[in-house]
């Protein structure tokens, strides 16, 4: 198969088939990267306002981008419908501060395909044809409470009567560099309208900085032409066809706009903006420049459509032209058949339709979220020696501690607008959907993390751009596990290089994060926001220590994963069977402590967060929410020939049974697999308490939705849990949607919602359970129903609740769009996924980021698993 053969050169190296790819930020302003303010307020210091007319130091962004994977070369799209006061270079949104819940991008984009080494991709816009209301958006946002939805591009009534563009492109490679491009757009309103599409190249800025050895890059043009040279690079070529007229400039700042004080160029970044909106002279009439566009102009009529084809190609020598017509129509047509033979292969034929197309646009998003990540901590820290001193306060600000921190990497992102930077836990889930498709890359991710470049020296792991120091959840051991086992468990190397740095990972949370040495741990937020009575991860209200249920479950979880990667290298190597005996031993002492410490509840039947205070006394946070359902995922089992084969662990674990008898009920627990394997079961959770929680878990008046597992329980609606500390009182009610608390911005929301990476842990422990029970432990589900299922079949029925959020249910809506009637009824719109961040609690409609958040991709696994 085509797109196999090209993974595999790609992987040997024998063809740089990941050379080019969607690398192009969708957002690079409002980022900390671009934040030199003294109090890091990077909304505000480099606002929408400014992103036409300044250069960026880090990255750049566009839309439908692509770049090359040291983002030399820029490639996207601009627009203009002759009405806005802008060009469309980029997405628009409102930042943290802007929006009555957090950030929000406001124009409406789809990931539709792409194969892993995208030499297929397609990507869809909707452009409003009467002028964008980027004033109307943010006023009305900024009028809007926390108690009231978000307002909504397709609120301002831009879409009615089909009034809109909509804009496709398609790319496919003919080579690693060499891309057709098929740009095509519809006139979907009811009158002749008339369109301005800017096919726009142009080269990073990388030499403005006062950085040595940067010498300019450049661009010239003529008729249906781009030429580029570059010292690195070569020589790029944009072809299109046609004759388009050719306007270049600088991408340079407007320094001049943007502070009335001269710049660098006549010719500006905002050049080509201000000649095809106000007809300034501010294109370069010698042609020549380091951004440079193709114009053309399209009156189309009523549901009239056109196709514009470009093709970009490099190449050391200089390029004399370029096929734009048979060979350009055999890569498009020959790619496009690639891709459906690659996915057909991929999706289970037991999969529908619906289901198939659903997994094969969260592949795509999932493909489309890899980004170009440059950022130097050290030199963002002290400036560049071109520009003025950074404000002294920074020294001592954000980031400060991770000075050593240097990316230059292609990078998988949360979302490809809201979060254009990674974050570790989000990364590694990302990786098990990714490693479907391309395990090396994968694999490579969840490496590039532990490099001496990424993980501080004290062995924490970046968690994300905003604060490299905040601690998300350990999830990067029990994800190397998974894309081991996905990329068919052969790849020990991956497995040991990885295992040696967590090693000194999960010391440092030993370390750090177990203030008592009690081995029950705190940690902070761990991801889940607000999903406590006050911020986790702040000074408590009153003296004491948080003792966390979830902390513990995670490194409950961690110890046993690094016991599993132990044993599979020990099967190789015997060395690492002291490691295995390490870590069996050290998940003991931390589930045991568990129950001597008081998180567990035995009246309530649950795991709770609790406050230890300075006296001794301990208060328990009864909030019933995620916190307490996480010490499921702690699990794992041992079979007879393995231990047969790793005589010291065998021996270790009799030894701790025998003469330690509180830890007898987390190991004690044998039985004959299905195959008829002695095996024996490890977790944080005995049978017993496994059913008492799982009745909880199960129970549609608490966790049970009918999308997957809430993140709080739905008991707190009536009963919101109120705690009284320092004089103030701190309360957590059930709200199944968008968050009325400020806490982390309110951008996101845990009291309530269900989202996917929790569920899938979830799944994933049910299942680990049913292959060691069997069918002889079932469990009624839902309760209240006197009906009994073994586990396996509630992990598969959780699976389905999940999936469903993206199909079409009787009446052909997606839960996913909720009330919102043109994406749900419009034949344009509703076969257009998106998968977000979160979704309500009660009727699965989408929230949060929503541009392919990419760990709701995790949707993808779901399906291959079900329909396997």
């Amino acid at each position: 198969m085509a797109e196999r053969l090209r993974l595999a050169q790609a992987d040997s190296g024998e063809q740089p088939w990941r050379a080019w790819g969607p690398y192009l930020a969708e957002r690079a302003w409002g980022t900390v990267r671009e934040d030199y303010s003294e109090h890091g307020t990077a909304w505000d210091y480099f606002p929408h306002d400014h992103a036409r007319s300044r250069a960026y130091r880090w990255n750049d962004d566009g839309m439908a981008g692509i770049c090359d994977e040291r983002q030399t070369f820029c490639f996207g799209l601009a627009l203009w419908n002759g009405q806005d006061p802008i060009l469309k270079e980029r997405m628009f949104g409102l930042g943290g501060d802007g929006g009555n819940h957090g950030e929000d991008a406001k124009d409406y984009w789809w990931y539709q395909d792409s194969t892993p080494t995208h030499s297929w991709m397609s990507w869809r816009y909707h452009y409003p044809q009467a002028p964008f209301p980027y004033d109307e958006l943010v006023r009305v946002n900024g009028q809007r409470s926390r108690t009231e939805p978000e307002y909504e591009l397709v609120d301002t009534g831009v879409f009615d009567d089909d009034r809109y563009w909509a804009v496709t492109v398609d790319y496919a490679k003919a080579s690693p560099r060499d891309m057709c491009i098929a740009v095509t757009v519809a006139n979907r309103g009811p009158d002749e309208a008339t369109l301005h599409v800017l096919p726009t190249l142009w080269f990073r800025n990388t030499w403005s900085w006062g950085l040595p050895n940067r010498p300019v890059p450049r661009l010239t043009g003529r008729p249906g032409r781009l030429t580029g040279t570059h010292r690195t690079l070569g020589h790029l070529l944009l072809e299109g066809e046609g004759e388009p007229a050719p306007l270049l400039c600088d991408n340079e700042t407007n320094a001049q706009r943007l502070w009335g004080q001269p710049g660098k160029s006549l010719y500006p970044k905002d050049g080509i903006n201000d000649h095809i909106v106000a007809g300034a002279p501010t294109v370069n009439p010698a042609g020549e420049g380091t951004k440079g566009s193709l114009h053309y102009v399209l009156t189309l009529g009523p549901g009239e459509s056109r196709t514009i084809r470009l093709r970009l190609a490099q190449d050391d020598e200089p390029i004399d032209g370029l096929d734009l017509n048979d060979d350009f129509s055999y890569v498009i047509r020959g790619r496009r058949a690639e891709a459906d033979d690659y996915f057909a292969e991929l999706i289970p034929p037991a999969a529908t339709p619906e289901e198939a197309m659903v997994a094969r646009q969260g592949i795509a998003g999932l493909m489309w979220g890899k980004q170009f990540y440059h950022f130097d901590v050290k030199q963002w820290l002290t400036g560049d020696p071109g520009s003025a001193p950074p404000p002294p306060g920074r020294r001592y600000g954000r980031n400060n501690a991770w000075w050593h921190m240097n990316s230059f990497d292609v990078i998988s992102m949360p979302d490809s607008w809201e979060y254009p930077w990674y974050a570790a836990w989000d990364l590694a889930f990302h990786c098990v959907s990714i490693a479907r498709v391309d395990p090396a890359f994968a694999k490579a991710q969840l490496v590039l993390l532990l490099r001496e470049w990424y993980m501080h020296p004290n062995g924490q792991i970046p968690a994300y751009e905003w604060a490299f120091g905040d601690v998300n959840p350990p999830v990067h051991a029990w994800a190397a596990l998974r894309v081991f086992e996905i990329d068919g468990g052969r790849d020990f190397d991956f497995l040991a290089r990885v295992m040696h740095k967590l090693l000194l990972n999960f010391t440092w949370w030993v370390n750090r994060k177990d203030v008592g040495g009690n081995n029950v741990f705190e940690g902070g937020f761990l991801g889940l926001d607000n999903v406590g009575p006050f911020d986790r991860s702040a000074a408590l209200p009153v003296a004491g220590v948080l003792e966390q249920s979830d902390g513990t479950g995670w490194m409950a979880m961690y110890a046993l994963n690094l016991l599993d990667m132990a044993i599979r290298l020990a099967l190789h190597d015997r060395a690492y069977e002291d490691m295995a005996t390490k870590f069996f031993e050290h998940f003991a002492y931390i589930a045991e402590a568990a129950y001597r410490q008081g998180l567990w509840d035995d009246e309530d039947c649950f795991f709770y967060d609790q406050l230890r205070l300075p006296d001794g006394h301990k208060l328990p946070l009864k909030v019933r929410s995620v916190v307490g359902l996480l010490p499921l995922a702690a699990t794992t089992r041992l079979t007879k020939t393995t231990l047969d084969r790793l005589p010291e662990l065998n021996a270790r674990l009799r030894w701790l049974q025998a003469s330690q008898g509180e830890y007898a009920d987390i190991i004690s627990a044998r039985r004959l697999s299905a195959q008829g394997v002695q095996q024996r079961l490890l977790s944080m959770v005995g049978q017993d308490q496994l059913l008492r929680i799982l009745a909880r878990m199960l129970d549609p008046e608490e966790f049970l939705s009918a999308y997957g597992i809430r993140t709080l329980s739905r008991s707190h609606l009536e009963k919101p849990f109120t705690v009284s500390l320092g004089g103030s009182d701190f309360t957590v009610g059930y709200e199944p949607a968008e968050s009325t608390s400020g806490l982390f911005g309110g951008n996101s929301n845990w009291r309530g919602p269900v989202w996917m990476p929790v569920n899938y842990l979830l799944i994933e422990a049910l299942r680990e359970y049913a292959e060691f029970f069997g069918d002889d432990m079932k469990a009624e589900y839902p309760t209240g129903s006197q009906r009994k299922v073994p586990l396996a079949e509630v992990a598969d029925d959780i699976s389905r609740r999940l999936i469903s959020l993206f199909l079409p249910d009787e009446n052909g809506h997606r839960p996913i769009y909720g009330a919102n009637r043109i994406l749900q009824d419009h034949p344009d719109w509703k076969d257009l996924i998106v998968f977000p961040e979160y979704f309500h609690g009660d009727n699965g409609a989408g929230l949060g980021a929503w541009h392919q958040t990419g760990w709701t991709a995790l949707v993808v696994d779901l399906i291959l698993t079900l329909r396997r």
